[in-house]
């Protein structure tokens, strides 16, 4: 009868020893699936100011040369997504991007609430008016940026993680768009590109603190783009330009010299 029991028991901790590992094994095996790499976001992210617009992306100006597809074609993931699309808001990320999200999905970046906040208006208020004008309208995206664009952010963030529960997710900031004291003899005035530079850096701050309370990593372009701004001799963001919605936009070295080695270190 003890000779019974006791190989009983042996029995019963192999089976439970074995159906552990099987588990383990499991969620290895979940884990190292998790491969895929999705890439989010607006007109930064999607590469508008790249050129090599991809045809079938239409009005989304998804470039081949915005830094999502240059980090997914020198690291081969098990698959690639791209739904960033120029315009893009947070209700458009929640609506329009997350399909391609999944358990498989490894990797997630995104580059979000520029439009929000109304960038594209106020670029257009500080070219055409006043500089007073143009300061009211950066004051009125700031207060935007820090007692509503949180909230917003929230929203897309949380809809990340309950749809790619394993991903790594890194959200991209924004440059600086202007060098102070820099090489520009016309256009907007240093008080107003003060102001501009600011507007970026508060939001920026408030995009960094979103990412942070869902465990996001947050990728600071800033210091790649440092020396390569509006006005430093040597920019890698459009002015104002031909296509006109061009300006304000990373070119194709702003993509792959600012926010691929910020992507990469974090990816």
């Amino acid at each position: 009868m003890r000779l019974f029991r006791r190989a009983a028991t042996l029995s019963a901790l192999l089976l439970s020893a074995a159906l552990t590992l099987t588990g383990a094994g499991a969620a290895h095996s979940a884990e190292q699936a998790a491969t895929g790499y999705v890439a989010l976001g607006d007109s930064y992210a999607s590469g508008l100011g790249a050129g090599s617009y991809d045809s079938a992306s239409g009005d989304c100006k998804r470039s081949s040369k915005a830094f999502g597809p240059l980090w997914a074609a020198a690291n081969n993931p098990s698959s690639f997504h791209f739904t960033a699309c120029s315009g893009a808001k947070t209700g458009d990320v929640l609506n329009n991007q997350l399909g391609p999200l999944s358990s498989s999905t490894g990797l997630v970046s995104i580059s979000i609430g520029g439009n929000d906040a109304g960038f594209a208006d106020v670029m257009t208020t500080c070219v055409l008016s006043s500089q007073s004008t143009c300061l009211d309208r950066v004051a009125a995206a700031r207060a935007y940026m820090n007692n509503t664009l949180p909230g917003k952010l929230n929203q897309v963030y949380s809809a990340i993680r309950a749809k790619a529960p394993s991903a790594r997710v890194v959200v991209l900031g924004y440059p600086r768009l202007y060098k102070l004291n820099g090489t520009c003899i016309a256009g907007l005035t240093e008080t107003e590109r003060s102001a501009l530079n600011a507007a970026s850096d508060n939001l920026n701050d408030v995009t960094a603190k979103r990412a942070a309370d869902h465990g996001y990593a947050f990728g600071d372009v800033r210091p790649n783009f440092s020396g390569h701004e509006i006005c430093s001799g040597s920019s890698w963001i459009h002015s104002v330009t031909w296509p006109i919605n061009h300006s304000y936009h990373p070119t194709a070295a702003g993509q792959s010299g600012g926010y691929l080695p910020v992507l990469r270190s974090l990816a």
